[in-house]
C-alpha cells in the first residue's frame, strides 16, 4: 500500500489469460481498462467477470474503466491490407470507395469531405503520414503526399488544428454505455468530447442505463483544450490522451498541456489519468527506455492520479514486467515529490462542513506527522478531497460499499478498504476502524492516527467529525466490535 500513484492497464490478447491477469494484479494494477474499440459486448462482460474473479483471488480491489470508441475517423480497408505512399504522390480519400489501393482509400467517416477545405492538412496514423488537401469534389478529397510511408487498414485521420464535426457519442457508444452499466463499470471514458454538453450527455446515458460510473473526459481535440475548464467541471476526471492530442495541437505543445490539465483537475477536485506510449518500448522489450522512465516519473511529479498502459499490456510481450517497472518508477518518483500543503491552503475556500473536515484532517495529519488518516466514507467524496492535496500521509478510505471501494482505486494516495457496518454507533465504528487498520498491517499500537466520520451514520456527504487517537489506548466499547 506504499505506492501513491495508481496504475491503469488495458486488457487484450496478451492479458486475458486468468493466470496472467492475476499476476498483473499482484504486480500492481489498480484499475483495468476495457477498450470498447475492440471486441463484442460479450467479450467485455467476460473480461469484467475475469477481473473481479482474479481480484478476489489476490485479495485486492480493482476498478474497471470502460473506454468508449468514439467517432471512427479512419481510412477504410485496402485490397492488400496495406499500401506504401510515396512523397509527392497523388492520393484520394473517397467516401464511396470499398477497398483501397495505392491511389485511393475509403473512409469510415463519410462526412469527412464536408469538413475539409483546400489547403487543409490531414494527418494519418498518429501523424506518421501527412497529406496536403488540393481540392474537395463531392465525396472525394484529392491530396498530395507530403510525408509518406506504410498505411494499413483502419488507421486514424486527424485534421491539423482540429475542426472535424463528428459527434463525441455515436450510436455504437450509446450501446456500449448500456454494456458498461450492465457490468458495473466504475469509470466511463468518453473519447473526443468537444464540450461540456458531451460529458453531460454521457452522464445522463449511464444513469438512464442504471449505471453509476464516474465520467472521464479524454482530452484529444483542439476544441476540448479551448473548452477545458467547462469540460472538467462537467466530468469526474480527465485523461491526458496524448496520441490524438499531439497530432491535433502539435507534439511540442503536449507536455505543458499535460501539466496544465493535471493541475486544473486537482484544483477542481477531479481525477487525472496520464496516457499514451508511457512504456511503449516494453511492447517488445523487457526493460523500458530511459526516456520512458523519465516520462512516467514526470507525470507522477505533476500530480497525476494514475498512469495508463495501452498496447503494452493489451498486446505486448511483457505485460507483467511492464507493470512491475511502472510501479517501481512511481515509487521512486514519489520519494522526491514536494509537500506544499501550507502554500496550497492559502488560496482555498471551504464552504461545506464535510469538505472542511477533510481539509482539517490532512492539515492536522501533516503537522502532527501522524501515521495514517482513516476516512469512514459512504460515497468516497471525503477521501477524494483529501487526495487533492499532497500531505505526505496515506489516506485509508473505509467504506461498507464494494462499489465505492473500487471507484476509489483510482484516487491518488488513497487506499480503499472494505469495512462491515452493522450498527450506527459512532464509537463502535471508530474502534472497528482502528482494528481494521491494525489487521491490515498499516498501523501499530502507539501510532497516532486521524479519523473522520459523519453523523448520522450512513448519510452520504455527512462527514462532520474529526478525532485524533493513539492506536491501542482505548478499550473496545461495551457493545462489542464489528471487526
Amino acid at each position: 500500500m506504499s505506492r501513491h500513484t495508481k496504475i491503469v492497464a488495458t486488457l487484450g490478447p496478451a492479458s486475458s489469460d486468468p493466470q496472467v491477469l492475476e499476476r498483473m494484479i499482484r504486480a500492481g494494477v489498480d484499475v483495468v481498462r476495457l477498450n470498447f474499440s475492440h471486441g463484442k459486448p460479450e467479450d467485455h462482460v467476460a473480461r469484467a467477470t475475469a477481473v473481479r474473479e482474479a481480484a478476489a483471488r489476490v485479495g485486492r480491489p480493482v476498478g474497471i474503466l470502460a473506454d468508449l470508441q468514439g467517432p471512427k475517423i479512419r481510412v477504410g480497408r485496402f485490397a492488400d491490407g496495406k499500401v506504401t505512399l510515396e512523397k509527392g504522390a497523388r492520393f484520394v480519400l473517397d467516401a464511396n470507395c470499398t477497398l483501397g489501393d495505392v491511389e485511393r482509400a475509403g473512409l469510415d467517416y463519410k462526412d469527412l469531405p464536408r469538413d475539409v477545405r483546400n489547403g487543409d492538412v490531414l494527418l494519418l496514423d498518429d501523424g506518421r503520414i501527412v497529406l496536403d488537401v488540393e481540392r474537395v469534389q463531392g465525396a472525394e478529397i484529392f491530396t498530395v503526399v507530403r510525408h509518406g510511408g506504410e498505411l494499413s487498414n483502419n488507421k486514424g485521420i486527424n485534421r491539423q488544428g482540429g475542426g472535424l464535426s463528428a459527434p463525441a457519442l455515436t450510436a455504437k457508444d450509446m450501446d456500449d454505455i448500456r454494456t458498461a452499466a450492465s457490468i458495473g463499470a466504475d469509470y466511463l471514458a468518453v473519447s473526443f468530447p468537444k464540450s461540456a454538453a458531451d460529458m453531460y450527455m454521457a452522464k445522463q446515458l449511464i444513469s438512464a442505463a442504471g449505471g453509476h460510473a464516474l465520467t472521464i473526459a479524454k482530452i484529444e481535440r483542439v476544441e476540448a483544450v479551448a473548452a477545458l475548464e467547462e469540460i472538467i467541471e462537467a466530468s469526474d476526471g480527465v485523461m491526458v490522451a496524448r496520441g490524438d492530442l499531439a497530432v491535433e495541437v502539435g507534439d511540442a505543445a503536449v507536455p505543458a498541456l499535460q501539466k496544465r490539465m493535471i493541475r486544473m483537475a486537482r484544483e477542481n477536485n477531479k481525477l487525472a489519468i496520464t496516457a499514451t506510449q508511457m512504456m511503449e518500448s516494453m511492447i517488445v522489450s523487457p526493460v523500458p527506455t530511459r526516456a520512458e522512465v523519465s516520462d512516467v516519473a514526470n507525470a507522477v511529479l505533476d500530480g497525476t492520479d494514475a498512469v495508463m498502459l495501452s498496447a503494452e499490456t493489451a498486446a505486448g510481450k511483457y505485460p507483467v514486467e511492464t507493470i512491475e517497472s511502472m510501479a517501481r518508477i512511481c515509487l521512486e518518483a514519489e520519494k522526491s515529490a514536494e509537500v506544499t500543503l501550507d502554500r496550497e491552503f492559502l488560496d482555498r475556500i471551504f464552504t461545506r462542513i464535510d469538505q472542511s473536515i477533510a481539509m482539517a484532517a490532512i492539515w492536522t495529519a501533516h503537522h502532527l506527522k501522524v501515521k495514517a488518516i482513516a476516512a469512514l466514507t459512504e460515497s468516497g467524496s471525503t477521501a477524494l478531497w483529501m487526495s487533492r492535496l499532497n500531505c505526505g500521509v496515506p489516506v485509508y478510505a473505509l467504506t461498507p460499499l464494494p462499489a465505492a471501494q473500487t471507484k476509489m482505486c483510482l484516487y491518488r494516495e488513497v487506499y480503499p478498504l472494505l469495512m462491515k457496518q452493522t450498527h450506527t454507533d459512532r464509537d463502535l465504528l471508530l474502534y472497528d476502524a482502528e482494528q481494521l487498520l491494525i489487521e491490515a498491517g498499516v498501523v501499530e499500537k502507539g501510532d497516532l492516527i486521524v479519523l473522520t466520520i459523519g453523523e448520522p451514520i450512513g448519510t452520504p456527504g455527512g462527514t462532520n467529525t474529526l478525532k485524533i487517537v493513539r492506536v491501542g489506548e482505548h478499550l473496545p466499547p461495551a457493545a462489542g466490535s464489528l471487526a
